[in-house]
């Protein structure tokens, strides 16, 4: 799910979805910068307009990243669009990589090899997922890679069966 195309889900009814589900990706850091001139050009076709969204979608490929930066976040204030905070952030990327693997699109080593450490948990539910998928290893024996794997996808169930519809709905807090 680390693709602007990956974000063309059925939650995406308000032209900004994309934009601001983006927004926490940024700022978790698992979009990066490189893929930003599409998703403005995606969200010029959603809808969205500014000044900035229209530069950084016109931006030639090897642009520097501080120069897609800057560009995004502005596109971001113009649009009204906040820069959420990094706890926010990062529960929603746990919330993102959960919901992921209960639908199947994400596996247990995938989950495990895109989560940030950096992420902090504040519900028992988010500090159990972020947990078990930080007890994988590459160097796990194999006996023990199947309990490993049904913990995660419990916590998995667990965590998106419990998340408030603000962590679930890009946007919703917003």
């Amino acid at each position: 799910m680390d693709h602007p195309d990956d974000m063309d889900h059925p939650n995406h009814t308000h032209p900004t979805d994309r934009l601001r589900q983006s927004a926490w990706r940024y700022v978790a850091e698992v979009l990066p910068p490189e893929e930003l001139p599409m998703l403005a050009a995606h969200a010029l076709v959603d809808g969205c307009d500014s000044p900035a969204l229209r530069e950084l979608a016109g931006l030639p490929r090897g642009s520097g990243p501080d120069e897609i930066r800057e560009r995004y976040v502005r596109a971001l204030h113009e649009l009204g669009l906040p820069l959420p905070d990094e706890e926010t952030a990062g529960r929603r990327l746990l919330v993102d990589l959960a919901s992921a693997l209960t639908r199947g699109e994400l596996s247990p080593v995938e989950v495990a090899g895109r989560l940030s450490m950096t992420v902090a948990a504040r519900t028992p539910q988010e500090t159990r997922f972020l947990s078990v998928a930080a007890h994988y290893s590459p160097w796990m024996p194999p006996h023990e890679l199947p309990a490993w794997e049904t913990a995660l996808h419990t916590a998995a169930h667990t965590l998106t069966t419990s998340t408030p519809p603000d962590l679930l709905i890009p946007g919703a807090t917003d």
